[in-house]
């Protein structure tokens, strides 16, 4: 590498330490990202904000200083995914998103049980810390119910529609018993270094600090919800009707896609994959042999005791299975496997109404138990191949465990990229593994692509299109087929997070034309497991990057082919 090389990555590899640091002291957690259990909660007052929005500035101006033709290649790809990184940050922050903590799927209360269920309690500091961030909650959430004040005043609220959902779950987590909760239960269980006598006195800490602190901060949180902030929450459902809406929206689409498009685009993108889905839902249910129509069809699906589990067990058992079988042909498509592994758990009953039918993450596949009959076990296989092998928790692991990249690039997650993968995971992997056994499995598999290209219509159509609730769900359950209990949580969750769920199908559509330039490209010399290892090793990057590194690596392979003719 030439010395100027050197030394430009050497700037870049010293302002990417920097900010790190920075932004590891103001999160709790990360979405899918494993960050370290420390032992207080960050600062969430206004100052604090205004400090954030400072940094994020200041390191973007020191980026822009760096001349990108000095870096050397990877320097240039370190350069490009950190400065989309800092974009996004500091976004967030001049649309004030911290005076909306909270969604139809993650709110910063869930952040603070999440942070002690996904940490591996390994050593006694850990639960020293647990005990240290309990009793720091009644301050954090103090700090962010003013910051939801200040929201109300601006008109920058959560819809009331997606309220009654998200104060479940703080209604829940009041119900339990406090040896029941999230917060209680790595003191269930301590590794065998630790004296009895201590872990008597850990217990007893933890449960002071749950009825002491976590328990009355939920109780004013509650009363706040409830008094205060669902009747001054606005009606409205779309994102173009808040402060600055439209450009609001605008920016969401971008950062979360992490394309150069419009929401025209991804409107008129989603209308198209919403009619090759139902193609292909029809002729799923054609092979099933079954000959009455698609609303009787569905009517069959849903009623129909043999597509239902008879318990969370048998769920679980079921997810399980179906992972064993992804595992045993793993080395036929990938040339580099994850040493992690991840258990099968089912979601915690305080978030479980309000959750999605599951989610994954490194070390952990969480089934949601709740209400079965929402629940077919036709979906099973997708569900498992998005969420767990070989899609978040594999790829994630496979990203944290990759010591080539910088901390931003490795221990982070991109909501595009990731589900880009897992959506590829679900129907180009999965056909090719032969995961779908029977024509109902393919039936779920492609009813979930209907899914996620009808979200680019509904989202689109809520918040840039006027859409009213009663046109998004009825949209929905003609689409999707899936129960009402599922299409109700996914649309508060698009109401209440406006852009997130854009990124999915257009990430997929990046990853598989990818794939086909190579095949052609190459021919012969296409190598699926090559393929597969090139896109993981990049870990969570803007799509455009995923794109040419595939033209970088066909190129390098045709420069071999050339080398030994």
């Amino acid at each position: 590498m030439p010395n100027d090389a050197c030394a430009a990555d050497k700037t870049l590899a010293d302002i990417a330490a920097r900010e790190w640091s920075f932004r590891r002291r103001h999160v709790v957690r990360e979405l899918g990202a494993y960050v370290p259990l420390r032992g207080e909660l960050p600062k969430a007052d206004v100052p604090t904000q205004t400090e954030k929005s400072r940094f994020w500035t200041a390191i973007l101006q020191d980026l822009a200083e760096i001349d990108g033709t000095a870096l050397s290649d990877a320097g240039q790809e370190d350069l490009l995914v950190l400065r989309h990184q800092v974009e996004a940050l500091l976004r967030s922050q001049q649309f004030r998103d911290y005076e909306r903590p909270f969604n139809g799927f993650t709110s910063f209360w869930d952040d603070t049980a999440a942070s002690i269920r996904e940490e591996t309690f390994d050593q006694e500091q850990k639960y020293r810390h647990a005990i240290t961030l309990m009793r720091d909650i009644p301050r954090y959430f103090r700090e962010n119910i003013e910051n939801m004040r200040l929201g109300l005043m601006r008109g920058f609220s959560q819809p009331s529609v997606v309220l009654p959902a998200v104060i479940k779950t703080i209604e829940a987590v009041l119900a339990q018993h406090p040896v029941d909760t999230d917060y209680f239960k790595p003191f269930l269980a301590f590794p065998p270094q630790i004296p009895p006598g201590t872990r008597d006195e850990l217990r007893n800490e933890a449960l002071s600090a749950i009825n002491d602190a976590v328990l009355p901060a939920f109780a004013d949180l509650l009363d706040f919800m409830r008094a205060v902030y669902s009747p001054a929450a606005t009606q409205r459902i779309s994102a173009a009707q808040l402060p600055d809406g439209p450009r609001y929206y605008e920016v969401k689409v971008r950062e979360f896609t992490t394309l150069e498009i419009g929401a025209e685009e991804v409107y008129d993108t989603g209308l198209r994959e919403v009619e090759t889905c139902r193609e292909n839902m029809m002729a799923a249910m054609r092979a099933t042999g079954f000959s009455g129509s698609f609303a009787d069809f569905l009517s069959f699906l849903k009623s129909d005791p043999q597509f239902y589990a008879k318990s969370a067990e048998e769920l679980l058992m079921r997810a399980a299975w179906i992972t064993k079988k992804v595992e045993g042909k793993l080395d036929r498509f990938f040339g580099l496997l994850p040493r992690r592994r991840f258990a099968i758990e089912r979601v915690p009953d305080a978030i479980a109404p309000a959750y999605p039918m599951g989610t994954g993450g490194p070390g952990l596949y969480l089934v949601n138990t709740y209400n079965l009959t929402a629940r077919p076990l036709y979906i099973l296989p997708v569900l498992t191949l998005h969420e767990a092998v070989p899609g978040h928790c594999f790829q994630m692991s496979l990203a944290a465990e990759n010591k080539s990249r910088p901390a931003f690039r490795s221990e982070t997650y991109g909501i595009a990229y990731g589900n880009a993968w897992a959506l590829y995971c679900e129907k180009r992997l999965g056909v090719a593994m032969e995961i779908y056994e029977t024509p109902y499995e393919l039936f779920g598999m492609w009813s979930f692509l209907m899914l996620r290209a009808v979200r680019m219509v509904v989202d689109v159509g809520i918040h840039a299109k006027s859409w009213e609730y009663e046109r998004a769900s009825r949209y929905m359950a003609e689409n999707t087929g899936l129960p009402a209990q599922v299409v109700g949580a996914e649309l508060n969750r698009y109401i209440s997070w406006p852009g997130q769920a854009l990124g999915y199908y257009l990430g997929m559509i990046a990853i598989e034309r990818a794939r086909d330039t190579a095949e052609q490209v190459l021919g012969e010399d296409f190598d699926i497991r090559e393929f597969h290892d090139r896109i993981l090793a990049l870990g969570p990057v803007p799509m455009s990057v995923v794109e040419t590194t595939i033209d970088l690596w066909i190129r390098e392979k045709q420069s071999l082919q050339i080398h030994l003719a």
